[in-house]
């Protein structure tokens, strides 16, 4: 319980931090969204509109830097995150709320995906070594983890949308795609994810394939393994119950940040094919200079770390006997 009660500890604490640096930082920056905003338009708006904008943004009545952090911090908790810049008037959560659920069914499934095929197929190769099969994975696997997936995205976009046009080349839905969550709407939406998911899914799969592959072989050295041949236990039993359990913690502590990441999307997948998640928003809301859309987004994903690194921490207590009686 005390363990349980330290990590609760750290994770209010380092989320503080976090949506303080999240209120710091952008402060640092010289200008003001007005001013941005004034700049990006280049003089075609009405001075007396400056005051009108001010208002929107909360910039007419600042006060001092302390009245003003415990006023972000009580937006925060409200989920008040202001109002984007590129995209005025619409509120930030709005566009974070709309974002969300594209890069959670992309990213976050494909990243189970990745992880579950990667993991079962380094289990293979590292319990089977030595055998023509197992050893032959490794070297694709070395090869899919060091390629570039922008350039395996753009790669599927030339061959599979471009020229031989059976995906479409960008976005998420067609333009009338029919009602929202009928056959063709889901149609439409699993067509334009096709070639992301491929482009995650393949780049990735080779990086949880090694790690898994060594955790295996790091494991099958151990002394209990051993003991529990002289046991009698089946070669299958000592796989599902000893070597899959231990092999997999290290991997699964790595899962669970992913998970985390996943709310910042896969932004240069996102990109690549014009895709509507949280990625593509956070590289638009920077070349933009949008801070407020910027510095949400930078919290959602600080926050989706924090907690995924606090489930991890909490399911571990599960798998791991040694760090409930207190000795890990």
């Amino acid at each position: 319980m005390s363990y349980l009660l330290r990590k609760l500890g750290i994770f209010i604490f380092t989320l503080w931090v976090a949506a303080t640096l999240n209120f710091i930082l952008p402060r640092l920056v010289p200008g003001d969204p007005v001013s941005v905003m004034l700049a990006k338009y280049q003089g075609r708006l009405d001075p007396s509109a400056v005051d009108a904008l001010k208002i929107a943004y909360g910039l007419n009545d600042l006060g001092s830097p302390i009245s003003q952090y415990f006023t972000y911090l009580g937006n925060l908790v409200s989920g008040d995150f202001g109002r984007s810049i590129s995209l005025f008037p619409t509120p930030v959560i709005d566009v974070v709320m709309r974002a969300l659920p594209y890069t959670l069914g992309l990213v976050g499934i494909t990243t189970i995906l990745s992880f579950l095929i990667g993991s079962a197929l380094g289990l293979y190769s590292g319990w089977q070594r030595g055998k023509a099969g197992a050893d032959a994975v490794v070297p694709v696997a070395l090869f899919l983890n060091s390629m570039p997936y922008f350039w395996f995205g753009l790669l599927l976009l030339y061959v599979l949308a471009f020229q031989l046009k059976w995906f479409p080349l960008s976005g998420a839905l067609d333009p009338f795609p029919g009602d929202a969550f009928s056959a063709s709407w889901w149609a439409s939406l699993a067509r334009h994810a096709v070639l992301p998911v491929l482009t995650i899914l393949v780049t990735s799969v080779g990086g949880w394939l090694i790690t898994m592959r060594n955790n295996v072989i790091s494991v099958a050295s151990e002394d209990y393994l051993a003991f529990a041949r002289a046991k009698g236990l089946s070669e299958r039993r000592i796989v599902n119950r000893y070597v899959l359990r231990n092999a997999l913690l290290p991997s699964f502590t790595a899962f669970g940040m992913s998970l985390g990441f996943v709310v910042g999307g896969s932004i240069l997948t996102e990109i690549v094919f014009s895709y509507p998640g949280l990625g593509y928003y956070l590289y638009q809301s920077v070349t933009n200079l949008d801070y407020p859309l910027m510095q949400a987004l930078f919290f959602f994903i600080a926050l989706a770390v924090l907690v995924a690194n606090l489930l991890v921490d909490l399911i571990n207590v599960i798998l791991d006997p040694r760090i409930r009686e207190g000795r890990a």
